[in-house]
């Protein structure tokens, strides 16, 4: 009798499928995980597609699990390239690879190029949801919904429209004071931002601050949620990426850790010390260009490393400054010509006060009135020209699409030096009478 029975509901759930997948749809999602499995597993492939492609994603993805793997991984080769996709990116490493390699190696190669972002891109920021709902979902089956998935970090619940395209978002401190029958399209707030995967990261950082927001949806073309990004690891992301940058700039490899191999270490970092040799041999020339007024006045010597040292320190501040500002878009390559007056101004200022310090020195030190004349003069031009060089040297490179942390510090350097040595020596030379 029993058998009877399977016989006669196995065609009906089919009919049900094939008619109305909406509904089919609304009604899986209200069911156990393990109960609509089972439902479905009894169907051919070509009954659950037009159903599959109306769940949820997080509901899709755990009733894929719980498929026998070659209905699985049938079901898979069957839904269209981005809709696989989808479901493979919200699946745990070891499941994808499972289901993977049970695919035909062209469906795998479409399939892995859809789901690999480029890096500092949302997609490669963002979340798998693990938890959709829809506007006519109660508070109580969106709490048990919750529950079932084991949602942690959840700070807001992101609803969907019937195809599956982000409408509205409910705060989880609404849901928590709300009466257990509420609807959340009673609670539902709209989405104020959200960008796609293919977004950059600078975009994410400057919509989060912007907007104040705890996560930010991400959709795919047609507005399906795909994704959220939290803010805690974007944070997590943006100081990775900061102390990567800081090996980059003193011609360390961002990939080098302080364990590294020594082999990789100097692999890594050998190409940018005989970049600062050759950068260093043409301040050395510019040097050499007034060997006669060193041999002639050796105090000259001495102080050369004080303007070149001082005008690094300037150069190497505005290069800071700049950075930061590109990083979090404070400012933008238009702006270069704002940023350089600026840094041209605070050279001036720092220029003067330190030449004044540094000529008092020097007065005392060689009771001469034509040195400190020439190194104030020239810590003065220095300074500036440090100024300009920290701040356009950026500016310049991510123009041209260089990351500006990779080299900027090793063209300051030889800018720096290369004025601070040729405005010092210069200046003794047309004031030698002085000396």
């Amino acid at each position: 009798m029993t058998g009877n029975i399977d016989d006669a509901i196995e065609p009906l759930e089919r009919r049900f499928l094939l008619d109305h997948p909406w509904d089919a749809a609304r009604l899986l999602e209200s069911l156990p995980s393990d109960q609509a499995a089972v439902a479905l597993s009894r169907q051919r492939i070509e009954v659950l597609v037009p159903v599959w492609r109306r769940l949820m994603t997080p509901i899709a993805t755990r009733l894929l699990g719980k498929l026998p793997d070659a209905r699985a991984t049938e079901l898979l080769s069957v839904l269209l390239p981005n809709e696989a996709a989808l479901l493979l990116s919200s699946l745990p490493e070891p499941d994808r690879d499972r289901y993977l390699n049970a695919m035909d190696a062209r469906e795998v190669s479409d399939l892995k190029k859809l789901m690999s972002y480029p890096d500092h891109s949302a997609g490669r920021l963002m979340n798998p949801v693990e938890a959709t709902f829809r506007t006519t979902t109660t508070v109580a089956e969106a709490i048990d919904q919750l529950r079932e998935t084991r949602s942690r970090n959840t700070r807001s619940l992101f609803l969907v429209d019937e195809e599956n395209r982000l409408s509205s978002k409910v705060s989880i401190q609404d849901i928590v004071v709300a009466n257990t029958d509420d609807r959340l399209q009673d609670l539902a707030k709209p989405v104020t931002a959200y960008v796609n995967p293919l977004s950059p990261q600078d975009e994410v950082v400057e919509l989060l601050e912007r907007d104040r927001l705890a996560d930010l949806p991400v959709v795919d073309l047609n507005g399906v949620l795909i994704g959220v990004i939290q803010h805690a690891a974007l944070v997590e992301t943006i100081q990775s990426d900061a102390t990567a940058d800081i090996q980059t700039m003193v011609g360390a490899s961002k990939d080098e850790r302080a364990l590294s191999k020594p082999l990789f270490a100097v692999r890594k970092r050998l190409p940018w010390l005989q970049i600062n040799l050759l950068t260093a041999f043409m301040a050395a020339a510019v040097v050499g260009l007034f060997e006669a007024t060193i041999a002639q006045f050796t105090a000259l010597a001495v102080l050369l490393p004080v303007v070149a040292g001082q005008s690094g320190n300037a150069g190497a501040q505005a290069l800071a400054v700049t950075m930061r500002g590109l990083a979090l878009r404070e400012i933008s390559t238009s702006q270069g010509f704002q940023v350089m007056f600026k840094e041209l101004n605070v050279g001036f200022v720092n220029g003067l006060a330190v030449a004044i310090t540094c000529g008092v020195g020097v007065f005392f030190w060689s009771g001469s009135l034509g040195l400190v004349l020439v190194i104030m003069l020239s810590m003065v031009l220095a300074m500036v020209a440090a100024g300009f060089a920290g701040a356009i040297v950026p500016i310049v490179l991510t123009k041209l699409g260089q990351d500006p942390a990779v080299a900027s510090s090793i063209i300051l350097t030889t800018v720096t030096d290369i004025a601070g040595f040729f405005s010092f020596l210069g200046i003794a030379t047309v004031l030698s009478f002085m000396l």
